[in-house]
């Protein structure tokens, strides 16, 4: 087994959701986390594709946003957690990865999956596919074996197509999230970095006792040159205390639980204590998300630990001060430390 990489990286994810019917604004603002999280120096940066809004909106063109996210950030990764892969045609999406990679010097970050939402099937015409997991996990795979040569700079088709600009290596950079031990050794076995959702939905057990094997399997299962990578998507919600960190994130988490109820996610009639609980959230005093990630089971085989407020809308500036929180207090008292500055000072200018 390869042991994962030693320096653990600190990435945040976004839906870009508000709570406002102004979608310039809502937009405006998760870019904004981008560029703060950028400064507070975070490693990756994350957003999640969703062709059906969510409650307070959503993204349905992360390449696009995270072109723009380029262009305004210097130094941080930029990726997708999740891509809906089968939606997709994979030359096109490598097309536009490849030029994200370019314009960014090379950060960006692919994360791909399948998807689930039945709307978005059909409204792409591929209904089918959202009542045939399996036939859905099969397109996902054979989407990925073409996005893998695009992105390595193989030809593509009879005709010796290749994907302009010619893309960076890959290699490590592609991700796959998973929902079973299986799932995470098909991902180990077609060299993809792996993510692991926020919560494991549909079980009783906790999210991590859950998730951890599947962590076990996907190293074990790793036969790549390029070193295994775990991102460890997680709610974690830092604030002064727990009383206001609740007041943020409370009521929009049980709403979210009472929704996923009435689809047979989860059992009906939660209060908001089992929602947070089976959201797997870490909220309160930074001191207080410490000490309950101190007992979490997968972080200790994590390379990447990635927060998110989803499914809560805490507010642009308490998502702001989460993030500082992240960065100065909670990822320093687990052993995170920003990496060296990529951009060297000009000769002459002030260190």
């Amino acid at each position: 087994m390869t042991p994962p990489a030693p320096r653990l990286r600190l990435g945040f994810l976004t839906h870009v959701q508000g709570r406002d019917e102004d979608p310039a604004r809502t937009y405006r603002q998760a870019q904004e986390l981008f560029v703060a999280a950028d400064e507070l120096g975070f490693d990756t940066g994350w957003v999640a594709q969703h062709h059906v809004p969510l409650g307070g909106g959503g993204l349905s063109s992360p390449w696009t946003f995270l072109a723009h996210a380029a262009a305004l950030t210097r130094r941080i990764r930029l990726g997708t957690a999740i891509t809906v892969l089968p939606l997709e045609d994979p030359l096109r999406l490598a097309e536009d990865v490849a030029t994200v990679d370019t314009l960014s010097g090379g950060r960006a970050e692919l994360g791909v999956g399948s998807g689930s939402h039945p709307d978005e099937y059909a409204a792409f015409g591929r209904p089918e596919l959202a009542a045939d997991p399996v036939r859905r996990r099969e397109v996902t795979t054979e989407h990925l074996a073409v996005l893998r040569d695009a992105l390595a700079g193989r030809e593509s088709g009879a005709t010796g197509f290749r994907v302009q600009p010619a893309p960076g290596d890959f290699a490590g950079r592609i991700w796959q999230g998973v929902f079973s031990a299986r799932g995470a050794e098909h991902a180990a076995g077609a060299g993809s970095q792996l993510l692991l959702n926020r919560a494991a939905y549909g079980f009783d057990e906790p999210t991590d006792e859950v998730q951890r094997p599947w962590a076990q399997a996907y190293l074990a299962a790793w036969r790549q040159p390029h070193p295994p990578r775990i991102g460890l998507s997680r709610f974690v919600f830092p604030a002064a205390d727990r009383r206001t960190a609740l007041d943020r994130i409370a009521q929009d988490v049980h709403q979210a639980a009472l929704r996923m109820a009435e689809r047979g996610t989860f059992p009906r009639g939660l209060d908001t204590a089992e929602a947070l609980r089976r959201f797997h959230c870490f909220y309160g005093a930074p001191e207080d998300i410490v000490a309950a990630l101190a007992g979490e089971r997968v972080l200790p085989l994590a390379t990447d630990l990635i927060a998110q407020f989803n499914p809560a809308v805490p507010g642009h500036d308490a998502a702001l001060r989460a993030l500082e929180l992240l960065a100065t207090e909670v990822a320093p008292a687990l052993g995170w430390r920003p990496a060296p500055d990529p951009t060297p000072t000009p000769a002459g200018a002030p260190a």
